[in-house]
């Protein structure tokens, strides 16, 4: 399922605050705003599929609870029809001794022709024994209905809840075909608007979603609450992930390229794995502020303490809360390793 939080909805979301001066003009002048059109119609569809998404999960849910009950209850009619069919055989000759006993008509005598004292023995053993029997084989009888009742609900149930997943779904994909269409509209308007590359990337990454990330464990954070960075394949937390885009801006007008890095956020299992190639020198698995999405590894220069790069770096990286740790001068030596505001994260 889609998460209500895409890059592609939060920059529609966010792109008005980020071109106001337009929407302003725009607004004065009477006229309608189509970036704030776009922007309520992906408010309404996010929120639309939103509680499409609901309504499929919860059918999904009675479904399944429904389906359990359907195998309780049929797994105790089998235990009590398995009761039953061990006295249907004991009864039924019990009954046909009673009818051919010699001297006898069996229970018929009582109506003449034979002893009536054993005749009556007899009908009163089939009696005792069909009564002793009664309970057990009125419970098979509702059982047996209920069976019935409850295989045609489930039925049913099953035809409603399948005809009704296939629609919540086409409606589910419907709203995501929208979604896409509304993400390209808005990407067209922003060229012909020529919103450069970091605006983009600043529109794509919500800052609010810092704090979700920081609610999960070191190096546990799910892809949605990261942000991506120029550099493909990398990603960060996205208080630092804006920061960082305007460090790698002020970068580039410098040197006339982006910055080059090796590393950002770092998942457990890569933590693991670095620690396991460089036992003592890598930070042990789940205390790296790689981890935390708000460290990065840099080349191009940067990691050579002294270069040109790695002295632009130290004098400008803290305009925009990056900072190189005083443990990587000395302790272990690593002048290419940057970090996001580490002092006030906590």
């Amino acid at each position: 399922m889609p998460n209500p939080r895409s890059a592609a909805l939060t920059a529609v979301f966010l792109v008005m605050t980020m071109i106001s001066p337009h929407g302003a003009a725009t607004a004065a002048e009477g006229r309608a705003d189509p970036l704030e059109s776009l922007r309520r119609e992906a408010s309404k569809a996010r929120t639309e599929l939103e509680k499409a998404t609901k309504r499929m999960e919860d059918r999904q849910k009675d479904l399944a609870a429904s389906q359990v009950k359907l195998r309780d209850t049929l797994k105790d009619l089998a235990a009590a029809e398995a009761e039953l069919n061990e006295i249907r055989e004991p009864l039924a000759r019990l009954a046909n001794t009673s009818y051919q006993q010699r001297g006898a008509a069996g229970s018929m005598s009582i109506f003449g022709g034979g002893d009536p004292g054993q005749a009556l023995r007899s009908t009163a053993d089939v009696t005792l024994l069909a009564q002793s029997q009664k309970a057990l084989v009125d419970r098979a009888d509702e059982l047996q209905e209920r069976r019935k009742r409850l295989a045609t609900t489930a039925q049913d149930l099953q035809s409603r809840n399948a005809v009704e997943q296939t629609r919540l779904q086409q409606e589910v994909d419907g709203l995501k075909s929208k979604s896409a269409q509304l993400t390209e509209q808005l990407n067209e308007m922003l060229d012909k608007l020529a919103v450069s590359r970091l605006k983009r990337l600043q529109l794509g990454c919500d800052r609010g979603l810092s704090s979700d990330a920081k609610q999960f464990p070191n190096g546990l954070i799910p892809s949605r609450y990261l942000c991506v960075l120029p550099q493909k394949g990398h990603k960060l937390r996205a208080d630092a992930a804006q920061a960082f885009y305007k460090l790698n801006a002020s970068y580039k007008r410098r040197f006339g390229r982006d910055m080059c890095v090796t590393d950002a956020y770092r998942n457990l299992s890569d933590q693991h794995r670095i620690y396991a190639q460089r036992p003592g020198f890598a930070a042990v698995p789940g205390t790296s502020n790689h981890g935390k999405g708000q460290a990065v590894d840099l080349c191009g220069g940067v990691q050579n303490s002294g270069s040109v790069q790695f002295n632009w770096m130290e004098a400008n990286a803290g305009k925009y809360g990056w900072i190189h740790p005083a443990w990587a001068y000395s302790n272990p030596f690593e002048p290419w390793h940057w970090e996001y505001g580490t002092e006030n994260d906590e």
